[in-house]
């Protein structure tokens, strides 16, 4: 029965770093989830990402230092927190998967190298619970990429035997899962999905946030822009592929810009970008996908969604609460069950996906006692 699998908690604050997600869930044939919850950071740890990520040559090591055991300290209590609500004692928890707060990711060049910070060695301490973290660097070790990882995940419990169909996450960066029967499983970043409109609002409204596309709408794409953007070579680089904010920020968007434009009308364009080089990269790798269930909190922005259906008019464009999974948590259930996979010794990457030599088993396990 499924109330007689264990517990595990998976965590992740992406991109945005507007907040902790947080899920409590149990695994049998499909992911029973408990509770989920999402936490907000406190100002001064937010801001301390924000600038690290913007201009990390500005931060001292005692800066990262103090930011690395704030974070592990907000992790732990986000997922304290989560417990007390539902009434379950910590120690009834078999393992917490913590992604923690990416902050520079460069998968390429001759020193490879991903940097997640959130010091588990806090999470474990705090929480009492067996921490699993650090799962990205054993795949880049074997000369893989690193990201995506959550591919796994959807093909363990999102694939049907019968059916082509890509998963979307909709991030900071878009990334797809590519689900075709009889081949073997394909994903990678297609490029950003959210970054550039957060960045671009943040410049011009002071908010990180375009609810529902809204300001977008109420611009212009401008053509002759869409176009010098998806002809950055990273749009028709071959999989496997992964970036980040570190290449999709203001500083690669600001010298394609015209000297004159409408900021609304940038974000329309950005909006635009987002849709087209998720489309474009469907038709070169899966056309014959007809099913994409998207997730992440892209999902929230309705002009997004609405230019995916007008790039894809022929395939059924949903979220992944249609296959049972909140689109709001699909990540954090993912490094639950990525959690999962290192305490069982079975390997959390796909080398079709990541690149990576071989299979690998993921993450570094600490435990809260000797």
């Amino acid at each position: 029965m499924a109330d007689a699998a264990p517990l595990y908690l998976g965590l992740i604050s992406g991109t945005s770093a507007d907040g902790i997600d947080v899920a409590l869930v149990r695994f049998a044939t499909h992911p029973d989830v408990v509770a989920t919850r999402t936490f907000a950071y406190p100002d001064n740890v937010q801001a301390g990402v924000v600038a690290l990520a913007r201009n990390a040559a500005a931060i001292t090591l005692d800066a990262y230092g103090h930011l690395d055991a704030a974070i592990g300290a907000c992790f732990a209590d986000a997922a304290l927190a989560l417990l007390r609500d539902v009434g379950i004692d910590a120690r009834e928890v078999a393992a917490l998967g913590s992604h923690g707060q990416t902050v520079c990711h460069r998968p390429n060049g001759p020193d490879p190298f991903t940097l997640q910070i959130g010091d588990p060695n806090v999470m474990a301490e705090r929480t009492g619970i067996v921490t699993v973290a650090d799962f990205r660097r054993a795949d880049l070790a074997a000369g893989g990429q690193g990201a995506p990882l959550l591919p796994a995940l959807h093909a363990a419990v999102l694939a049907d035997a019968a059916t082509s169909r890509a998963i979307l996450n909709l991030g900071g960066i878009a990334n797809l899962t590519l689900l075709v029967p009889g081949r073997p499983v394909l994903g990678f970043d297609t490029g950003p999905a959210n970054c550039l409109l957060d960045a671009w609002s943040l410049r011009h409204r002071g908010t990180s946030r375009d609810e529902g596309g809204a300001w977008a709408r109420a611009g212009r794409a401008d053509a002759g822009l869409l176009q010098r953007l998806l002809g950055d070579p990273y749009f028709a680089a071959p999989p496997p592929k992964s970036t980040g904010r570190e290449y999709f920020n203001l500083d690669w968007l600001d010298p394609l810009l015209p000297n004159r434009i409408e900021p609304a009308d940038v974000q329309a364009t950005l909006l635009q970008l987002s849709a087209r080089s998720i489309a474009d990269a469907l038709r070169v790798h899966a056309a014959e996908v007809r099913e994409v269930y998207a997730c992440g909190g892209g999902v929230h922005n309705a002009a997004l969604m609405a230019a995916l259906r007008a790039e894809l008019p022929d395939a059924k464009i949903d979220t992944t609460a249609a296959l049972g999974l909140d689109p709001d948590f699909v990540e954090a259930i993912g490094f639950a069950w990525l959690a999962r996979a290192r305490l069982e010794h079975a390997p959390g990457n796909l080398p079709t996906v990541t690149g990576a030599h071989g299979s690998r088993v993921l993450g570094a396990v600490y435990a809260p006692l000797a």
